[in-house]
Formats: C-alpha cells, structure tokens, sequence
C-alpha cells in the first residue's frame, strides 16, 4: 500500500538555489519521460545512462520489465524541476488508462547532462491505499500550482523543512507544521477542502503510535514554492503495519 499526500501550505523566505543543471535541460528530460510512459516505450527517454539504476515501489527492476514499459493514458500530469539536485519528479494521474494508474517518478541526471542516472517510480493501482486514481484526477485539476514570482519564492531550505515537519509530526505530535489559511490536503482521491475553503483543513492531530518516516529523498522546485519527498513510511499495510512501505508526499507552499 502506498500514500500520495498533496499538501497547500503557506510558510517562507524568499532565495534562489544556485544551478547544477538548468530548467530546460530538465524540462527536456521529464517530456521524454511522458512520452515514454504514453507509449509504453523507454528507448523514448532522451538519454539514459547504460548503468542508469531503475526502482518501483522500492525494489530494483529491469526498466522493460516495469510499468514504463507499459503504455499508460495520462489524464493529468505535474512536474518539479530541481536545479540544485539535478532532479525532476512527476506526478502522473491515469483515471481513464486501460489500466489505472497513479504514478510518482523522480529521476536524477549527471550534472549539466541530459544523461539519466536513476529512475525510481512510486507506482499504485487498485487495491493500494485509498487509491482512487477517477478522484485524484478531479480533486488534482481544481489546484493552480502557477510559477511562485521570484521575490516572493520560499527558500530552499525552508521547502524542505516544511516538508519534514509535516513527516516529523507522525513520531511526534508536538512538532509545529506550517500549516497555512486555506490548507487543503488530497489522499488518494479524497480532498479535505474545496476551491472555496479558507481554513487549514490539513491538520492531522495525534496518532495513536508514533511513526518514523524514513528513507527520505528530495526533489525541490523553488520556482513553483514545492517539494517532494520520497520515504518509506509505516502503517499503511495493515498486514505489516511496523514495516516502512514505499510512498511518496507532494507540498506546494504558498504566499510567504
């Protein structure tokens, strides 16, 4: 089982990463990803290394043998850009695809490369937790996640503690999550706002067992104010609830 989080926050300082790769390059990198996905074909990535490493839901696989080899009806998609980590993630929603998908990607390239070094994909389908890929579709297009203008961007570092306090919170209830005025947050196909909501619907209150969340890899996009964090977080396989399993949490921060 598998947790997809998007998460509206407001919280911030305004910076600017120093660039190891630039937005084009990676931009370039991410569409060959999504036509390679629609067509089911990975020769379509634009340059993949011949050591390049590929993972789903955490466990090594052949790139011809996983879902990129599949072809895959994208309904929806959403991409973060990481200048500094030469990174990119993609959020992929496939309600209407022969077979329904909902798909988190991150690759990493070799710095000022188009050449892909690693790709590892968070895939859920039926059956997966709270996964209901005809909502996610819904709920995911009334979101307007535009570029954040350059004097009001949230510092990197900042995206990424936002990030981690809202996984921090699951060990320890006390720690603070800046957790904005509208917050809205979407699991699966449920959505805790609407288009018109002004309060933060995203707080979570206390659990009944602390949970570590670990195993956290970053992709951060300063220019659309997001982070994703790629973990392996406990309890959403009631057959093994102490056991990390493979999931994957989207932010968007807001309005300084």
């Amino acid at each position: 089982m598998h947790s997809f989080l998007n998460l509206l926050t407001l919280a911030g300082l305004a910076s600017q990463a120093s660039a190891a790769c630039s937005r084009a390059l990676l931009q370039e990198a991410t569409t060959s990803y999504l036509k390679a996905q629609a067509a089911g074909k990975p020769d379509l990535l634009l340059a993949l290394s011949p050591n390049a490493s590929y993972a789903e839901n955490d466990k090594p696989l052949l790139i011809t043998k996983g879902v990129l080899s599949q072809p895959v009806t994208i309904d929806f998609n959403r991409t973060l850009l990481d200048t500094t980590e030469c990174a990119t993630f993609t959020e992929i929603t496939a309600a209407t695809s022969k077979h329904p998908y909902v798909i988190h990607t991150r690759m990493l390239l070799a710095q000022d490369s188009s050449i892909i070094t690693a790709i590892e994909s968070v895939v859920t389908d039926d059956g997966d937790w709270v996964f209901n890929a005809t909502g996610h579709l819904y709920w995911n297009k009334q979101e307007k996640w535009d570029p954040v203008p350059e004097a009001k961007r949230t510092a990197r570092a900042v995206l990424k503690a936002a990030g981690d306090a809202y996984l921090d919170q699951w060990g320890n209830s006390s720690v603070a999550v800046p957790l904005g005025a509208p917050c809205t947050r979407l699991e699966g196909g449920a959505y805790t706002g609407t288009a018109a909501t002004t309060t933060n619907t995203c707080k979570m209150g206390a659990f009944p067992q602390p949970l570590k969340v670990a195993n956290r890899r970053y992709v951060i996009d300063e220019e659309l104010g997001a982070v994703d964090i790629f973990n392996g977080f406990p309890w959403i396989e009631r057959t093994k609830p102490n056991d990390s399993m493979p999931s994957s949490n989207l932010f968007r921060v807001e309005g300084g």
